[in-house]
């Protein structure tokens, strides 16, 4: 049922150094949710590990993006160069990944019942933005969190009288004991652009495996992918997507990255539900899409808490 800021049962206000975030303390799981970037930083199942990966050096300042959990890479995915023409032409920075990750979302709504939390955040990207993209559109992400499954479902509205062509992620990050003992499944038989091999394509032939950095844009159709360590395996649900991204920076590049410890490679990886590439999508004026993933964790072995 909805509710407002005094009733909720789970949901409470709480900042974290310069940031203000709402933490979700309900019987059956726990959760913490950033309102700039909309940035999810934890999940979990009662008696669960964190789901998701965030760095040991993230930092929680105004205006960073945060290191971990999952970034909301909005309206555009990584550099603005790699993008198609038509969404370049609504870039006015350099800057990769888009703007909605430091910007400050709006609480939309609480929905709390015995069984799940729901949580809705927007972002109306207006004039507010016009220095860093040409374009009007809102942003609506709900999150959805029960003892079993996490879900996020990103749906954008197209507010200007001109076409928008956008390329977005999920850029969800998640722990390993061990990347070289870890796989990414159900990517058999499609193919990829290889981001570290002048962009070219390649064929996946059975598991993605780590040795290395790996940088990754799968042609991955509507399959459900997962993630097998030694300790836990994952199940992403995808819609509204026909592409997907695995990333691991490895050993050279984590040393270049910000809030990232140097061996924080071994332990971590991103598989992203995205709109990249030839998949990104057009909407005229007030049309919207949604992209949405849900994610749950098949196995947990209890030496891994």
């Amino acid at each position: 049922m909805k509710s407002a800021p005094g009733s909720w049962s789970f949901t409470r206000w709480t900042t974290v150094d310069q940031l203000e975030a709402l933490k979700i303390r309900h019987p059956d799981f726990h959760a913490q949710l950033f309102l700039q970037g909309a940035h999810l930083t934890h999940f979990a199942p009662s008696n669960e590990s964190n789901w998701l990966w965030l760095s040991d050096t993230a930092r929680f300042h105004t205006g960073s993006a945060i290191r971990g959990g999952i970034p909301i890479c909005w309206p555009w995915f990584g550099n603005p160069d790699k993008n198609p023409e038509a969404v370049r032409r609504h870039i006015r920075t350099n800057t990769a990944h888009g703007f909605a990750r430091t910007a400050v979302w709006s609480l939309e709504d609480v929905r709390e019942s015995p069984d799940d939390v729901e949580i809705s955040l927007s972002l109306d990207a207006n004039d507010d933005f016009s220095d860093l993209w040409d374009g009007h559109a809102k942003a609506l992400l709900t999150f959805r969190f029960s003892a079993t499954t996490l879900q996020l479902a990103l749906t954008t509205t197209n507010l200007s009288s001109t076409p928008l062509a956008l390329s977005q992620a999920l850029h969800s990050y998640f722990p390993t004991p061990d990347i070289t003992q870890t796989a990414v499944t159900g990517l058999d038989g499609t193919s990829y652009i290889d981001a570290l091999d002048q962009w070219s394509h390649k064929p996946q032939q059975g598991d993605v495996r780590f040795t290395g950095e790996v940088d990754r844009i799968y042609e991955a159709g509507f399959r459900d992918i997962g993630i097998t360590t030694t300790t836990s395996a994952y199940r992403l649900c995808s819609n509204g997507s026909q592409s997907a991204v695995v990333w691991n920076p490895g050993p050279e590049k984590a040393g270049r990255l910000s809030d990232f410890p140097n061996h924080a490679w071994q332990t971590m990886l991103c598989v992203e539900t995205a709109n990249a590439l030839d998949d990104v999508r057009v909407l005229n004026y007030g049309q919207s899409h949604t992209l949405g993933v849900m994610i749950s964790r098949l196995q947990e072995h209890k030496d891994s808490q």
